[in-house]
């Protein structure tokens, strides 16, 4: 099918869209007249076409910089949905296999408790290794020269529990374990492997590790302030009856939340994402940059099946593996919310990215979401600058709810 486009004639937003898409562009315009983004992009394909395509507001406020459709920004956790990709691509190879140990890919991994865990418990998030009790650095995460030491740190990490016992989001230590596992079981680094052999290939403009001729177009992240933003986890630790609250509450309280967000630390907060050193190393929880229509496009093969403009990027198995819930919590341990994962992608719960139980991508922290539904062949992606503090930001589930409203039924 191929759709016609309409330009979007608006002083705040620019971009194309499909006829029948109405209800996500007229919600994306109004974060804009609601003053609720400084700069955003939003990046819709429906059966391998692009059917929405906006931007709009400013990439820097005090160099009055526009956001343009070529706008890179950091997308946090929407990170380890691309570690994710990376890691059922090398399965797929036939370089590991999922339930088999990581101690026999990577014996020193076997200390302290964990020879047992396998490749899917780990990047599952049911191996209890959300917290890292060693001190870390994000300056020597960001060093080469301290791989061996970070390395060990992993090594001698003993698990909050027994695996699969449990479900704890491992918000930092996810990228950590996926970084050494996969040069252990690779030979190369995840993101050298990641863009090689699929990223540049299918041409989308997502940056695990983003090189200095790329930093003319990233835009600056608005985060929250941390007194705010502490203000506003402790309001909700004493009102209750949210995710804010589970999550604040296990902040104040040293709890798993504490341990899997604090080491390493942030001096300042997220803000320090800004800098240089993070985004062009890739931690690989965290620092990608992307365009929405880089990281829309990141998904579409799998949203088709594997298969995209005549080439196969992957099997059919792989895409029809994880859209099964492989793991559920209805109270994970860390977010304290119902959730799933499957071989490193996030499933969540009903409704909040997608009515469909077979979709699957990665949220990040602040809004930005990189997702797709097999079930009715969509990719999407929306990316922004301004932070929101909620665990999953309202602006972003109002895009999705917005986007089901539209005829997306194959």
């Amino acid at each position: 099918m191929s759709y016609s486009t309409n330009d979007l004639k608006h002083g705040l937003v620019h971009g194309q869209y499909a006829p029948g898409f109405e209800p996500v562009v007229t919600r994306f315009v109004q974060s804009f007249e609601r003053a609720q983004e400084i700069g955003a992009s939003l990046c819709v394909y429906h059966r391998g076409e692009i059917v929405v395509d906006l931007w709009g507001g400013l990439a820097d406020q005090a160099a009055r910089t526009p956001w343009t459709a070529d706008s890179l920004i950091v997308v946090f956790s929407a990170t380890k949905g691309l570690t994710a990709m990376a890691l059922n691509l090398a399965a797929e190879r036939g370089m590991f296999d999922w339930d088999t140990s990581v101690a026999r890919y990577w014996p020193a991994f076997g200390q302290a408790g964990k020879q047992h865990i396998t490749v899917r418990q780990l990047f599952n998030h049911r191996a209890g290794l959300g917290g890292i009790t060693t001190p870390l650095t994000l300056a020597q995460l960001c060093d080469p020269a301290q791989a061996d030491s970070v390395r060990a740190a992993l090594e001698r990490q003993a698990p909050a529990w027994p695996a699969d016992t449990q479900q704890g989001y491992h918000g930092i230590s996810y990228g950590l374990y996926a970084t050494a596992f996969f040069e252990q079981v690779c030979g190369e680094p995840l993101h050298t492997f990641l863009h090689r052999e699929y990223l540049d290939p299918l041409g989308a403009d997502v940056f695990m590790g983003t090189p200095a001729a790329q930093d003319h177009r990233v835009a600056t992240l608005y985060p929250c302030s941390r007194a705010s933003l502490l203000g506003k986890m402790a309001w909700a630790a004493v009102r209750g009856g949210s995710t804010e609250t589970h999550v604040g509450r296990s902040l104040l309280r040293g709890g798993h939340a504490r341990q899997a967000f604090v080491n390493p630390p942030t001096p300042g907060g997220i803000g320090v994402y800004n800098q240089l050193p993070l985004r062009r190393h890739n931690l690989a929880w965290a620092s990608a940059t992307a365009t929405a229509r880089g990281l829309a496009r990141a998904y579409v093969p799998w949203s088709m099946g594997g298969q995209w403009q005549g080439r196969r990027y992957l099997a059919d198995e792989t895409i029809a593996a994880v859209t099964q819930r492989q793991g559920w919590s209805e109270r994970d341990h860390v977010l304290g919310k119902p959730l799933g994962w499957a071989q490193g992608f996030l499933k969540e719960d009903d409704g909040v990215f997608s009515p469909n139980r077979a979709s699957f991508g990665h949220p990040g922290m602040g809004g930005a979401l990189g997702w797709c539904d097999p079930s009715t062949q969509l990719a999407f992606a929306y990316t922004m600058n301004r932070c929101d503090w909620h665990i999953r930001s309202p602006r972003t589930m109002a895009l999705c709810e917005a986007l089901y409203r539209c005829d997306v039924n194959p």
